[in-house]
């Protein structure tokens, strides 16, 4: 199989064509080795990072921003999306608190992206 894809590993934006068949991946119009292992992954077991919003409970703000602590598997997202919709958190919150230990099943932390105080 082949795909051309725009790498997004860097600012450079190179133009990536990418073969593979089983094991064997071949990349090609990549400048630096972040294209390389962003077109293997993409083709073969593509990822994201996930990031949203949680409802604070008692805080200054009633929402605090979250993200995956590491990528989750491309067709899990619509999962992680629906389970964050579901949670909340108390006030105050801290940039790295661990939200959800496994965040959909996909076995990774959900964390604060923001520090959020407690409301007065």
């Amino acid at each position: 199989m082949e795909r051309d894809l725009t790498c997004i590993g860097c600012p450079l934006g190179c133009a990536l064509h990418v073969w593979w068949e089983g094991d064997v991946v071949t990349v090609t119009g990549n400048t630096c080795p972040r294209g390389a292992a962003y077109g293997r992954t993409e083709c073969t077991a593509p990822v994201r990072r996930f990031t949203g919003t949680v409802a604070l409970r008692g805080g200054v703000l009633p929402v605090v921003s979250v993200k995956t602590r590491e990528d989750v598997p491309k067709d899990a997202v619509f999962a992680v999306a629906e389970a964050v919709k579901t949670l909340s958190v108390e006030a105050p919150v801290s940039i790295g608190d661990v939200i959800c230990e496994d965040i959909a099943g996909t076995g990774v932390a959900l964390v604060a992206a923001k520090n959020v105080a407690r409301a007065v």
